[in-house]
């Protein structure tokens, strides 16, 4: 794949103006190493993003310009910052329950079989595929325990996933301020949540009841997934439109290989299956779908 910044045009042109200029040439080259790192596919429309939000890690290395960045994050020595690069550049907004008919869904159509087979001895797994700071597996192990209170007594695990080992720092803590709770219902806040204090700031601590369901790891979409079992449930929502259309195809393709016949995939509001993993999955709701054994649009 070719990144969608045009370097037959003028290379040192200025692209985001500011204190430390952007030109075309840097962005060519920060969206190379992004593209190669994370699959994240940026163009010249997102300059002023970039800049923003790589200015101040510019000002934080006691660095000149973007020149000096973009040496320093494509050398050996320049690993950690190029770690910091990513996290800078990745979007990480989420809040409880978005997109809710996902977990109407997940209540209704999905959770009861998982729950009679775990009660029979066998075993489920659900994976939050861009897990960002836990708003999105909290969330569906809440409505786990809504369905099942006891069901960590049972072989029931999420798998929660991201790119950004600072996130998922964050996720672990699993403290939010309270308009983060808004879509949480009194009667959740006051059973799965605990007041603390978190930097001098009044939080809402997710429960080690609620903790004890899942497991934080950290994981690149675009690496070697290292799973040896299927799970029964994925989400992975609003992280594929950050990706090109070969990407999307490959990420779509590499889900379907870890679901079971009949499993169920959550994407993102503007989102779609696409390529030869659309035959393999039957959509069964809004962004959902539930994957139906076919390879290509062959059994």
């Amino acid at each position: 794949m070719t990144v969608a910044i045009d370097q037959r045009r003028n290379p040192d042109e200025v692209l985001a103006a500011g204190e430390f200029p952007l030109t075309r040439r840097d962005l060519g080259e920060i969206a190379s190493m992004i593209y190669s790192d994370a699959g994240i596919a940026l163009n010249e429309s997102k300059a002023s993003l970039v800049y923003s939000r790589l200015s101040k890690h510019i000002r934080q290395l006691g660095l000149r310009n973007f020149r000096e960045y973009c040496q320093l994050v494509a050398s050996p020595a320049g690993a950690a910052p190029r770690r910091e690069m990513l996290s800078f550049l990745t979007t990480n907004f989420t809040r409880f329950f978005r997109e809710n008919h996902h977990f109407d869904h997940l209540r209704t159509e999905v959770l009861p079989e998982l729950v009679s087979r775990v009660k029979q001895g066998g075993r489920a797994r659900i994976w939050s595929a861009a897990s960002s700071d836990g708003q999105e597996p909290y969330s569906i192990a809440l409505t786990c325990l809504g369905v099942c209170p006891n069901i960590a007594d049972y072989d029931f695990k999420i798998l929660a996933t991201d790119i950004d080992p600072k996130i998922l720092a964050a996720a672990r803590l699993g403290a939010y301020d309270t308009a983060s709770l808004e879509s949480v219902t009194p009667q959740m806040r006051k059973q799965y949540f605990r007041d603390v204090t978190v930097d001098g700031k009044p939080k809402h601590q997710v429960t080690d009841e609620v903790k004890r369901l899942i497991t934080y790891n950290e994981l690149n979409l675009m690496a070697a997934w290292p799973f040896k079992g299927k799970f029964d449930v994925i989400f992975c929502r609003n992280v594929v439109i950050y990706f090109d259309e070969p990407t999307q195809m490959r990420i779509w393709s590499r889900f379907s290989e870890l679901l079971p016949v009949n499993g169920h995939l959550y994407i993102g509001h503007s989102e779609r299956v696409s390529g030869d993993a659309k035959a393999a999955f039957d959509n069964t709701g809004i962004t959902t779908y539930r994957y139906n054994g076919k390879s290509g649009g062959k059994v």
